[in-house]
């Protein structure tokens, strides 16, 4: 069904928009109007009245923009996205005080595991395994292990932290942390961005994990490249624009770097870019979060927050405010 109705929440609008239907949303809490909307071309209510609104998943930023200038009333903007970007140009014009919330939590699993798989993949050759096997040929080598090498995770917020959960059974040599700011976590140091220059040259693996923000707009470009050892590998789960599409192509085309890239600049990646065809080039197409994991997460999330709603307690995982 497209809503389902209860009494309306004294003292603020009384609907939800949620991009899953309402129905299938167990615990959901009393008191407002439950409207399933998608990313479809009409609307499933009147915006104005829309309190709490959940932008549709994957639909892209036209779509998750486009009913918030109609949503005079709105207080809560939710994405299902760890990542705000798609979304965090609109703030400035929101009524004043409402918050925009991400989806911290949600998505460190599944994509923790593609960052591991596509760094496994890579170092280990699967890509030249897949294709030698059209052809029938057994390519035997050596190849380096993930073991006892060291990784750099650019990153270290809540998917960072949980990549670091997945390579230690695979007996790194040493993994270092870098996020916005320094701080120490029980299993060691975190480094600020500023000490990403010493760093580079240690690590025989650099995995992105990053929000796209303007300070890590363009951050992988050649000076970052030019300080990576030879032969390492840059793994992108982040954002594309994280880096210099640009700067990268030479050092992965001559082959003294590879890439294992989720996310690409631009995107969807076209179908002549030399990206595709580079060597020592893994490509998936930005499927980081979209698994089977998702779904039970998002709605545990929606359920929280709404919940929180509700009481007039404070929300979690706030990363702006309007206003």
């Amino acid at each position: 069904m497209a809503s389902v109705s209860s009494a309306t929440a004294p003292g603020q609008p009384s609907d939800v928009w949620l991009p899953v239907p309402p129905d299938e949303i167990d615990g959901l809490p009393e008191g407002f109007t439950y409207h399933f909307w998608d990313g479809a071309e009409d609307f499933p209510a009147d915006p104005a009245r829309c309190g709490f609104y959940v932008v549709p998943y994957m639909k892209g930023p036209r779509v998750a923009v486009a009913p918030l200038h109609a949503m005079t009333g709105v207080r809560v903007v939710q994405t299902l996205t760890a990542g705000i970007d798609h979304v965090a140009g609109a703030v400035p014009d929101l009524p004043a005080g409402t918050v925009l919330c991400n989806a911290r939590g949600v998505h460190d699993a599944s994509t923790a595991e593609l960052a591991l798989t596509l760094t496994l993949a890579s170092l280990r050759g699967v890509p030249d395994f897949v294709r030698a096997q059209s052809s029938g040929a057994w390519l035997q080598g050596i190849r380096p292990a993930l073991a006892d090498r060291t990784v750099l995770i650019v990153g270290y917020g809540a998917i960072g932290s949980a990549v670091e959960d997945r390579l230690v059974p695979f007996e790194p040599a040493e993994v270092l942390r870098v996020a916005r700011t320094a701080r120490t976590t029980e299993r060691g140091a975190v480094h600020a961005l500023d000490d990403m220059a010493e760093l580079l040259p240690r690590a025989d693996v650099v995995i992105l994990c990053t929000p796209l923000t303007e300070q890590t707009r363009g951050l992988v470009g050649a000076g970052f490249l030019a300080r990576m050892r030879d032969g390492a590998l840059l793994v992108n789960v982040a954002r594309g624009a994280v880096v210099d599409t640009a700067a990268l192509l030479p050092e992965v085309e001559s082959g003294r770097l590879q890439a294992a890239l989720d996310v690409t600049d631009p995107e969807p990646l076209p179908p002549e870019h030399p990206l595709w065809r580079a060597p020592g080039v893994l490509i998936s197409p930005h499927v980081g979060g979209p698994t089977t994991a998702f779904l039970p997460r998002a709605k545990r999330l929606l359920r929280a927050q709404l919940g929180r709603w509700a009481r007039g307690a404070e929300l979690e995982h706030v990363v702006a405010t309007a206003g």
